[in-house]
């Protein structure tokens, strides 16, 4: 699997919300109650199930942090910029916009 840049991950369309990096790539999604952050984390449960990549997730009062980065390959890759996709697609689906 290569191993994508910061600026390649920036450059695909649909990951607007995520912060790309060393340390992999930051969405914070603001839920403005802990209902919402716990519906959003099921939502990525699942979606991190469906993908077999998982990403490490913070979940607060009322904030949810994601963080992405391919494990194996030591860095960011398509995987990451899929998962971010469908990520901030659900987030948009139960009306949370992660501030840009």
């Amino acid at each position: 699997m290569d191993i994508i840049t910061a600026d390649q991950f920036r450059a695909e369309p649909g990951v607007d919300d995520w912060r790309p990096g060393e340390a992999g790539a930051v969405a914070e999604f603001p839920t403005g109650t802990f209902a919402t952050g716990a519906a959003l984390f099921a939502v990525i449960a699942e979606l991190a199930e469906a993908a077999n990549h998982h990403p490490d997730v913070t979940v607060t009062y009322p904030t949810v942090r994601v963080t992405l980065i391919t494990h194996a390959a030591g860095g960011l890759t398509a995987k990451d910029v899929a998962l971010a996709r469908r990520i901030s697609a659900a987030a948009r689906d139960l009306g949370i916009a992660a501030p840009r």
